[in-house]
């Protein structure tokens, strides 16, 4: 059986989590945070989570883990059987991920931690993201799903990022730039959000949150 590795603040914890549970995989979960502990960068070379352990051996990298559990679990596919749309969900995740996320995640420290963010940093990091949000739209229409007709790992992607991203320009700039530059985006996370892996998930990273912050106070 699988072990997953992790806690649910982390968005590619909970990315992985989640193909999990849509492709029917039984697995485990063992808390753990990143570390520097030589018994974890044995596991994981940077200390990084998520990372799994599999019976061959540990893998780390939530989109790395993605593909491995599409090749080695074919039911219940997260990917399109073609080729091409497969490349498609490929660029589609690596878009997201590289071109908004990573630049949309400077802005964390000022809206979850308390730290403060500068003005110049502030205006590059909407620019981009607005960059990379209208990249997205021409990338996908999102009706129903992000890559065709049918959910699959582009949609756990966008469900977990884009919703995080909405709440972050929201608190920082006044203005959700997802609902801003995505149409339909509202309509798009409530079919997601009425799966019930998604649910679970969610329920998951919400408790995760709230006790996170109560041992802040």
């Amino acid at each position: 059986m699988i072990t997953l590795y992790g806690f649910a603040l982390s968005n590619y914890y909970n990315k992985t989590k989640l193909a999990l549970l849509e492709k029917g995989i039984p697995f485990n979960e063992e808390l753990l945070a990143p570390s520097q502990d030589a018994a974890v960068l044995k596991r994981s070379p940077l200390g990084k989570i998520p990372f799994i352990k599999t019976q061959q051996g540990y893998l780390s990298e939530s989109q790395a883990i993605l593909e491995y559990l599409e090749d080695a679990f074919p039911e219940h596919p997260l990917y399109p059987a073609d080729a091409f749309e497969r490349a498609k969900c490929r660029e589609f995740i690596q878009h997201l991920e590289l071109n908004i996320e990573l630049i949309a995640r400077r802005l964390y420290p000022e809206v979850f931690f308390g730290a403060s963010v500068s003005a110049e940093t502030k205006d590059e990091v909407r620019k981009k993201v607005e960059a990379g949000l209208q990249g997205l739209g021409r990338l996908s229409s999102f009706t129903p799903y992000a890559i065709g007709a049918n959910f699959g790992a582009a949609d756990i992607v966008a469900w977990l990022h884009l919703g995080i991203i909405a709440i972050a320009t929201q608190k920082i700039y006044g203005e959700d730039l997802v609902a801003a530059h995505v149409p339909g985006v509202a309509d798009y996370f409530k079919r997601l959000e009425s799966r019930p892996c998604v649910k679970q998930v969610a329920e998951g990273r919400d408790a995760a949150v709230q006790a996170f912050f109560a041992q802040k106070k």
